[in-house]
């Protein structure tokens, strides 16, 4: 949303058999990222579950005039991406054993990446519609942007960024189920060009973790923002616009 975060606490649920050595990594991992964002990590709950979870809750400052929300997306507005896509089926063939070290290195690499410099790049360029893609997959984050912002997105699947394997194991259809979800939920808010298959749709549904951001870039900070980007080596994909309508639209 354009906040600068400065206050964390860890929310931990941790089988009481998970070794010290684990559970210090698991810890030290969360304190490294909240450094490396400028956060102070002051404290946190810990529970014991058959299952561990780690997380944190963050606080932040935000400008209200400044601030990036869901609604406020212009007809004529780029749309930009700035992580690609796939981490969902990615990981679930990691869990199956199909993975290649490179396919690991590149879809951690993406998780670990935070949205610090995404985030000050769209701010710097009058953004003020935007969202995280996350668990409910680019066109359901997508959905809700346009639905907030009584407009219609017009997307290109030619300039969308996949993981260097996502295409791949879409076609073995090895999807998570949160991916299955979202297009049962938000399928009837989009509509696909004929020429895209099955799999290739499936992945503009697919659940991620850790994704990057979805911002409306008014038309005239468009080159500008592109520029921005290289110079602070910020990858970013013009991936459509914004029209007069409803719902979404993916052309081929």
């Amino acid at each position: 949303m354009g906040g600068k975060p400065f206050l964390a606490l860890n929310i931990s649920a941790f089988p009481p058999d998970l070794s010290v050595e684990v559970l210090s990594e698991i810890l030290r991992g969360g304190a490294d990222k909240c450094l490396q964002a400028g956060v102070v990590v002051a404290g946190g709950h810990t529970i014991q579950d058959k299952e561990p979870k780690f997380g944190l809750v963050v606080l932040g400052f935000v400008d209200p005039k400044k601030m990036i929300q869901k609604s406020g997306a212009k007809e004529g507005d780029q749309l930009f991406l700035t992580k690609p896509l796939g981490v969902g089926v990615t990981t679930t063939a990691l869990k199956r054993g199909l993975i290649t070290e490179t396919e690991l290195a590149e879809v951690i690499a993406s998780m670990s990446r935070i949205n610090d410099k995404s985030s000050a790049l769209a701010l710097n360029h009058s953004v003020r519609s935007g969202t995280d893609i996350t668990g409910f997959g680019l066109l359901g984050h997508a959905s809700e942007m346009a639905e907030a912002s009584s407009v219609k997105f017009q997307l290109n699947f030619s300039r969308i960024p996949f993981l260097t394997g996502a295409k791949k194991y879409s076609e073995q259809w090895v999807f998570p189920g949160g991916s299955s979800d979202n297009k049962l939920f938000f399928e009837n808010k989009v509509t696909f060009d004929t020429g895209l298959t099955e799999s290739e749709q499936m992945l503009l549904f697919d659940a991620q973790t850790s994704g990057g951001l979805l911002v409306a870039v008014p038309a005239e900070e468009a080159e500008s923002f592109e520029e921005e980007a290289r110079h602070l080596d910020q990858n970013v994909w013009n991936i459509g616009k914004v029209t007069i309508g409803s719902g979404i639209v993916v052309e081929k």
